[in-house]
């Protein structure tokens, strides 16, 4: 059953209700000035509970949601029978609830066309006056006045009945009229409703199918803007010429325009910091909010094509508490942004941030991919310097070296080759511990069996083989627990790059390498020299001229461990490189 005409049928229980009781305090009034035994005589007693049983029925039925259109006839029988019994039993045409007929009549015309209210009516009024004529028995001979007074009350209630009944018919029709008005408006909302909603979902669908296709930056908010302007042209059904900004944070913080519609190309490089007019109220509020004149807006107003639009709706694009930015709209006419085109932009905008998530990701890893090549051949080219100046100068001495003991046997003279043979000697231990050195820092296995701390301890120990400089090794008990493998390997790399730089370069006469804990969340390294330190800005401003990218490499290492790297320096105070990295996260938790 519909939801109008659950109303109608509720509607006729309670008016039930109301005429049973009018008709029981009617009759009680009665007891007054009539024979009570009349008044309440058997078959009126069993009316009236016939009745209250019969409502009582329909109104279970009714809150069961299992009344059907059988019933319907059910309840007319039962109007009409309670009407017609009573009436018959408490005096006919003098009954006092003569006019309680109209009860069936009021039923008929909520429930059927006009036509059958009035044949009710009429009926009705057809139905009394036979009665009437029934029991009026004119006297022979009696004069015209004497049966006008005897039909005069009969006529007159017969036309006080029929003008009710009419008047009943009437308005009847126009109840069910504007009930079925407003069922069909009702519907027809409903529809309008399901429409947009289809229309909703078929767009996020075609934007979810763009964005999945592409990890693009620029290609996610032009699909954003596109689907918002192809939404609201298919909710108003005509197309709106939109002004449409997409506004994201950059480094200095302030919303920068990364792509746009409908502006000038001057525009096109305007900054917004957010402070206030509409774009703060968004971010603060972090909802959708529309307001209209934003050419008198402090911020917008810098974009020349928002003063010829008459409204601006403005959505955040936010992910949990971090916010990437805002999407505007302004359309030239009023009342354009609807609640189905904000629920609309409301699904665009969580698409849109979850795919600039993905373009963010991907573009992170395509960065850390560089900065692992970068890592890569800067260790080839390390690896090339330290043969070349190291081995490979040692080796071509030691060729010479052996000509010159040939020319020597050509001469006979064995003292001096005793002298050459032992400098060779010399010079090939010195060269394969070298290379056993640079073996080591290449894959030192000690690190992955025992730890970072033990790695330096013979690390350092056969640096001191083949160079004086002292190094201070001072290190937290355990402190290999809080690091992870691959954080461990990235230290102990980046630790072997800063000695080599400080013996190449420092001139310093002592080294400390440290490692401490800084709360529960972070290891510090710190690898210092008393040398003649550097000027660091100088240094890094100049790596496009040089061959070299150490402190660059330091820091790219440093980052693929989740840390960061800070040098100090100054010309005649030495330097200090102190790299932070994070704990373990089951250990700092």
């Amino acid at each position: 059953m519909h939801e109008s005409e659950f109303k109608i049928e509720w509607l006729y229980s309670n008016l039930r209700w109301l005429y049973l009781v009018a008709v029981t305090a009617i009759l009680s009034l009665q007891i007054i000035t009539s024979d009570p035994r009349v008044v309440f005589a058997p078959p009126v007693i069993a009316l009236l509970i016939t009745g209250i049983v019969g409502n009582l029925l329909v109104m279970l039925l009714l809150m069961l949601h299992a009344f059907h259109k059988p019933l319907i006839t059910f309840t007319l029988i039962l109007d009409v029978s309670l009407t017609l019994g009573l009436i018959g039993t408490t005096g006919g045409v003098e009954s006092p609830l003569l006019f309680f007929s109209s009860i069936p009549i009021i039923t008929t015309s909520l429930r059927h066309p006009w036509w059958v209210s009035l044949s009710a009516a009429l009926g009705t009024v057809a139905v009394y006056g036979w009665s009437a004529s029934q029991q009026i028995e004119p006297l022979p001979g009696a004069s015209f006045g004497t049966l006008w007074n005897d039909y005069s009350m009969l006529l007159s209630r017969g036309a006080v009945l029929l003008f009710s009944g009419l008047t009943i018919s009437y308005i009847g029709s126009k109840i069910k009229t504007e009930l079925w008005e407003e069922r069909h408006t009702h519907d027809k909302q409903a529809h309008s409703q399901i429409e947009a909603a289809h229309q909703r979902i078929r767009l996020i669908f075609e934007l979810a199918s763009t964005l999945s296709a592409t990890l693009n930056h620029e290609r996610v908010l032009q699909a954003a803007l596109d689907i918002s302007q192809t939404g609201l042209r298919e909710l108003l059904d005509r197309d709106i010429s939109q002004v449409q900004l997409v506004l994201l944070f950059r480094t200095d913080q302030a919303l920068h325009i990364a792509n746009s519609r409908g502006i000038s190309r001057y525009d096109k490089q305007k900054r917004f910091q957010a402070k206030e007019g509409i774009l703060a109220t968004v971010l603060e509020n972090a909802e959708i909010t529309i307001t209209a004149e934003p050419g008198s807006d402090p911020e917008l107003n810098q974009i020349v094509a928002m003063h010829h639009c008459r409204e601006v709706i403005v959505a955040p694009l936010r992910a949990g508490f971090e916010s990437y930015g805002l999407l505007v709209m302004g359309s030239p006419e009023s009342n354009t942004y609807t609640p189905d085109y904000q629920d609309l932009l409301e699904a665009i905008c969580s698409q849109a941030v979850m795919a600039l998530q993905n373009s963010q990701l991907y573009q992170n890893l395509m960065e850390e991919k560089e900065r692992l090549v970068i890592v890569e051949e800067e260790a080839r080219k390390k690896l090339a310097r330290d043969l070349h100046d190291g081995p490979t100068q040692t080796i071509s001495a030691i060729a010479m070296r052996l000509n010159y003991v040939q020319m020597l046997l050509t001469r006979g003279d064995f003292e001096q080759i005793e002298v050459e043979l032992q400098e060779l000697e010399t010079q090939a231990r010195t060269t394969t511990k070298v290379i056993r050195q640079m073996l080591f820092t290449l894959r030192p296995l000690i690190l992955e069996s025992q730890g970072l701390v033990p790695a330096l301890k013979q690390y350092i120990k056969k640096l001191a083989e083949t160079n004086p400089l002292p190094i201070h090794l001072e290190a937290e008990k355990e402190i290999d627990q809080y690091l992870t493998e691959q954080a461990q390997g990235s230290l102990f790399y980046i630790i072997d790059e800063a000695i080599t730089n400080a013996r190449k370069h420092a001139q310093a006469n002592d080294l400390w390498v440290r490692l401490y804990r800084q709360g529960t969340m972070n290891v510090i390294v710190e690898i210092e020299d008393n040398g003649r330190g550097f000027d660091v800005i100088a240094t890094e401003d100049s790596y496009d001229e040089r061959g070299s990218l150490g402190m660059l490499n330091l820091r790219e290492r440093a980052k693929l461990s989740g840390g960061k790297t800070v040098i100090q320096s100054e010309l005649g105070k030495g330097t200090l490189i102190q790299i932070t990295v994070p704990t373990k996260n089951d250990l700092a938790f």
